[in-house]
């Protein structure tokens, strides 16, 4: 059981909780207080420093069992009251002004003793924090579409119903055969995507609750199989049905990577990967693509054609194609023999035109976060494969020297989630070209919950406003 939560995937999400723990655990810290201040000075803050570590220790054990807990039938349920209970405690405690002091017995002749008086408060306070924090490691796509955490029977029979939904019309084999081999896969999929619309030609009643439901359904399930068609057309390698037994990241492992000879088992650092890209990826307020399928779903278009239209926008090389063009700046580098340090000078002219790609960002000013989290991935990637790759060795060292730069570093010019993800995409063999279509994958939950929003809200037709600043006079 331990070695199962135990992963890269779950240590990021303990991370999460325990920050979020820590916001609510301002009672732990009133007892550990009230317990230190009935002993002489001099004791006092090993007591302090004692009980915070073992109050620490205890709730990174209880979080790590949270994700097992959840599993049980009425759990939630269970919470729910206890979370009520708290609630009335606090009211009849703290509104009605309980003393607290007389409550707390502390034989203040025991050091020992005040420790446990400690850790014994912190696991029973521990219990409705555990509780309150277990919705963190949530399904993303369905919180970020409907809003709400689902209840493990709502979990399970969404992700049934996307399962349901994953196989596609036949005829999309010959639609995807008429493609030249030349042809981008992001051109690929936007026509793919567009193709849908064909196939479901009823418009999308947003009025209707279960119209609404089937179109997004339909959507998650449907697009990561033709992007990983998609895939396998530029491998000249046959198409790969879902698999209905595999979670969604692992069938799209499954349907992308699978050969026909062998039997295929996703690796759990290839899983974690992917599925760390796909949440990083899933939304990021009003940039290009986003905007897009808004305007475009303001006229009522349809949500298909809506998505398509983001895709398309997707694919230029200063939004989602920033990707590939951190690979195809590594291989330029690589091709004139690989000296990052002139390459480094050369992004730091002003009067040249080359530009140092997946550094910076034009919304975080920082470090991007995302990017602290990936890069964790990208290193187990390369790590576990063992992977020998002169491109991958430039990409670490321009990561190493960009940090260490004055010049990179006063800028805060740190590497990005792009500069990552690119690299995790070539450490899995996937086409330079195809790095768009696996962000498209990501994002399509954050289009969809706005594109939801925004017919929900009915918000107007979109129609950006303009000045002319052209001639205002010709003789």
């Amino acid at each position: 059981m331990f070695t199962e939560l135990i992963t890269p995937e779950q240590i990021t999400i303990l991370t999460q909780i325990i920050l979020i723990d820590l916001v609510l655990a301002g009672d732990n810290a009133i007892i550990i207080g009230m317990v230190a201040s009935k002993f002489p000075t001099e004791q006092r803050r090993k007591i302090i420093f004692w009980g915070i570590g073992g109050a620490v220790v205890l709730r990174i054990i209880l979080t790590l069992l949270t994700a097992y807990l959840l599993q049980i039938t009425g759990l939630r349920l269970f919470g729910g009251l206890l979370l009520l209970y708290i609630v009335y405690k606090l009211y009849v405690d703290v509104i009605k002004g309980t003393d607290h002091d007389t409550n707390i017995k502390v034989d203040n002749s025991s050091f020992l003793k005040a420790i446990w008086t400690i850790l014994l408060a912190d696991f029973t306070m521990s219990l409705d924090n555990v509780l309150g924090v277990a919705g963190a490691a949530g399904d993303h796509y369905y919180l970020l579409i409907f809003g709400d955490l689902p209840s493990a029977d709502q979990l399970d029979q969404f992700e049934d119903e996307i399962r349901d939904q994953a196989l596609v019309d036949e005829d999309f084999k010959i639609i995807l055969k008429a493609f030249p081999k030349s042809a981008h896969p992001m051109g690929i999929l936007s026509s793919l995507t567009s193709a849908l619309i064909a196939f479901n030609p009823s418009s999308v009643d947003i009025n209707s609750e279960k119209d609404f439901r089937e179109a997004i359904i339909m959507l998650l399930a449907k697009l990561p199989v033709l992007a990983s068609w998609t895939h396998r057309k530029m491998k000249g390698l046959p198409l790969n049905y879902p698999n209905y037994e595999l979670p969604y990241t692992e069938n799209l492992a499954y349907m992308m990577f699978r050969m026909p000879n062998k039997e295929f088992k996703a690796s759990k650092t290839l899983v974690s990967a992917l599925n760390k890209l796909l949440i990083l990826h899933a939304d990021h307020e009003q940039n290009c693509s986003t905007s897009t399928v808004r305007m475009v779903g303001s006229s009522h278009a349809g949500l298909f054609a809506s998505i398509a239209s983001g895709i398309s926008a997707l694919w230029g090389p200063l939004h989602g194609g920033a990707n590939q063009a951190v690979i195809e700046m590594l291989e330029e580098i690589k091709k004139d023999g690989g000296d990052t340090q002139k390459f480094m000078a050369m992004a730091k002219d002003k009067n040249d035109p080359f530009r140092l790609m997946g550094f910076g960002h034009r919304v975080y000013k920082n470090f991007d976060p995302r990017a602290k989290i990936i890069k964790i991935a990208a290193d187990e990637v390369l790590s576990e494969l063992g992977i020998d790759d002169p491109v991958l060795d430039i990409a670490k060292r321009l990561e190493n020297e960009a940090l260490e730069d004055p010049y990179f570093v006063d800028r805060k010019l740190y590497p990005n989630v792009d500069f990552y993800s690119g690299i995790i995409y070539r450490a899995l063999s996937i086409p330079t070209e195809m790095f768009t279509v696996m962000f498209a994958i990501g994002r399509l939950p954050g289009w969809i919950a706005q594109w939801k929003e925004m017919r929900f809200n009915k918000e107007p037709i979109g129609r950006p406003r303009q000045i002319y600043t052209g001639h205002t006079h010709r003789k």
